[in-house]
């Protein structure tokens, strides 16, 4: 059975500035960009959240929201030497680590002989190490699959950690909410409430064919969800998917020649960044996004093997049919990028001992 960990830094980038200007201590902070110049949030501290301000928000609306909030320009650079240090701790308990972003990763610790093979001790070292190294906070969940570990890890924030153990997922994923699911937005949290369904037990009472008719994989991966199983593997290798450049405007603009006006720029930093990231992995498709004045977005992709500039234009005009005469604040291009990992039989390994968690 395996032993997953799911660590979650608090609330990293506003952090580290923290950390770094101990002015901004018990402060409402959020990282991000500037209200006048449509910035949007990146993350923010606990005492912003009280107020509703959240990740992904425009800036000049977490403002009116919090007129208190403390503005602090990204440091990029920083945030990712702090992210090595964090990913070194990690690699004392384990090799197998599968980063999300600079700020959380799985761990499987399965075959690790540290803390007596214990993952709740490990956990807590690990947590401990980064705090007394970095001088920042770090939560945990533990448990036998992936996306178990990372609901568990949201559940003691900050600072805090939490078990799932293996005789325990029944009971805990029957009064689990579908939207706690990884996968599970707002918008398919609807159609799943439109059907009656909001628990795990819902899904498992509900006839699987009905919902492998209506969200296809997905309904599949859901069924395997809402009986607590995940049979992912840690990837410790886990391939980039895309490549994607994308704008927030000045202004609002409303015409199909204004948002062409923005296309070259867009596109021609795209190239850079495949080039630069891509490790000359060929390309699948190409993708417009486009996000309206009402913060609903829409995306129009294509299959291509190679970037096509033509493409890019005719996806636009595809994208701006479905405008309804709104004012568009953002503009996306990007790239699908073929996985270079070969097909593996199943290779078995010798039977380990199970140390518990």
């Amino acid at each position: 059975m395996q032993k997953i960990i799911h660590v979650d830094m608090d609330c990293f980038y506003a952090a580290v500035e923290m950390r770094d200007n101990p002015e901004l201590q018990a402060k409402p902070i959020a990282v991000g960009g500037r209200s006048d110049r449509r910035g949007v949030i990146s993350t923010c501290n606990y005492e912003a959240r009280k107020f509703g301000v959240r990740a992904a928000m425009a800036s000049g609306y977490a403002l009116k929201l919090c007129p208190d909030l403390i503005l602090v320009p990204g440091r990029m650079d920083v945030y990712k030497t702090v992210s090595s240090q964090i990913r070194a701790v990690f690699e004392r308990y384990t090799d197998l680590i599968e980063p999300l972003s600079l700020d959380e990763a799985y761990l499987d610790v399965t075959q690790s002989d540290c803390c007596h093979g214990s993952a709740t001790l490990m956990a807590e070292a690990i947590r401990a190490e980064i705090l007394a190294e970095t001088g920042l906070t770090a939560s945990a969940g533990i448990a036998s699959v992936k996306f178990l570990a990372k609901i568990a890890s949201d559940l003691n924030k900050p600072n805090g950690q939490y078990l799932i153990r293996p005789d325990h997922i029944d009971e805990f994923i029957k009064t689990l909410p579908l939207v706690k699911i990884p996968g599970v937005g707002k918008v398919t949290a609807k159609k799943l409430a439109d059907l009656g369904l909001h628990t795990c037990a819902d899904v498992q009472a509900y006839p699987q064919h009905k919902l492998l008719e209506r969200f296809g994989k997905f309904g599949a991966v859901l069924i395997e969800r809402a009986k607590g199983i995940d049979n992912r593997a840690i990837s410790p290798n886990r391939e980039r998917k895309s490549v994607g450049v994308e704008t927030t405007l000045a202004k609002d603009i409303h015409t199909l020649a204004q948002c062409q006006a923005v296309m070259p720029q867009l596109i021609q930093e795209l190239g850079a960044r495949v080039n630069r990231s891509a490790k000359g992995r060929a390309i699948h498709k190409q993708v417009v996004k486009i996000k309206f004045e009402d913060f609903k977005q829409t995306t129009i992709e294509q299959r291509s093997d190679e970037i096509s500039v033509n493409m890019f234009y005719q996806l636009l005009a595809q994208a701006m049919e479905r405008q309804h005469d709104r004012g568009i604040r953002l503009l996306g291009v990007s790239v699908g990028l073929v996985s270079n990992a070969l097909p593996s039989s199943h290779i078995g390994q010798e039977p380990q001992m199970d140390l518990g968690f």
